[in-house]
């Protein structure tokens, strides 16, 4: 929902307790700005498809979330990514003909409304310190967003990422368990590149998050431990 000052003019913004829309969801999208935090507490992947983006993984199956809890707040301490942070903000183009973002709101997030607590929405027909600060905010994430499909893009002009498999056997389980259906940079090919090539990457800044996302793969096998220690682990099938 866009907010606009004709609209929500009286109407304040207020600081959500929790992250619901999050705690059923395995991964979330990162940007590359965070890639050297993000990999000290999650397996940085790639989704899979034209389009790939980066994710951070906090779980291993399907609607397990091992950093949040049932009230949507998290049950450690750990970084916590700008995806989550923005919520329920965010920046859209709402008519096709325009380049235009307008910030937007989710209606469900009970985030703005006339309520009686909160910081104003708008100064007049100005926007208030508050969505001022939103709003940068937000654009910041756009930008971070930009320059994240400007990596993407390289690493499959290199040809670098491929299909990624992790299997992890435990004691208790004859069967392994076998995660599947996302993609990682390919260590051999990237071994293989030509020095002028690793140079150019080292340059541009590409090198290091490459590394940072192979390195953050070794826990895969943390947020395993943490499902099992959270009884969400499920039989010992390909995933």
């Amino acid at each position: 929902m866009p907010i606009s000052s004709q609209e929500h003019g009286t109407w304040r913004t207020r600081q959500l307790q929790g992250a619901q829309f999050v705690r059923t969801e395995h991964a979330v999208p990162i940007t590359i700005d965070e890639f050297a935090v993000a990999q000290r507490f999650y397996p940085i992947i790639f989704a899979t498809g034209d389009n790939p983006v980066p994710l951070a993984l906090m779980g291993l199956n399907e609607g397990v979330n091992t950093f949040f809890g049932e009230d949507g707040m998290m049950v450690q301490d750990a970084y916590l990514p700008a995806y989550i942070r923005r919520y329920p903000y965010m920046l859209a183009r709402l008519r096709p003909d325009t380049d235009e973002l307008s910030l937007c709101v989710d209606p469900t997030a009970n985030a703005i409304g006339a309520f009686d607590e909160g910081e104003p929405l708008f100064d007049g027909d100005q926007p208030s310190t508050a969505v001022k600060a939103i709003l940068e905010f937000c654009e910041q994430f756009e930008q971070a967003g930009q320059r994240t499909a400007a990596f993407v893009a390289e690493l499959k002009e290199l040809d670098l990422l491929i299909d990624g498999e992790v299997t992890i056997q435990t004691d208790e389980n004859s069967q392994p368990f076998i995660y599947r259906g996302f993609q990682m940079v390919a260590e051999e090919k990237l071994r293989d590149l030509r020095g002028d090539t690793l140079r150019k990457m080292m340059k541009s800044g590409l090198l290091p998050l490459v590394h940072a996302h192979l390195f953050s793969l070794s826990l895969m096998r943390e947020i395993f431990g943490r499902q099992v220690a959270q009884g969400a682990v499920p039989e010992a099938t390909s995933a």
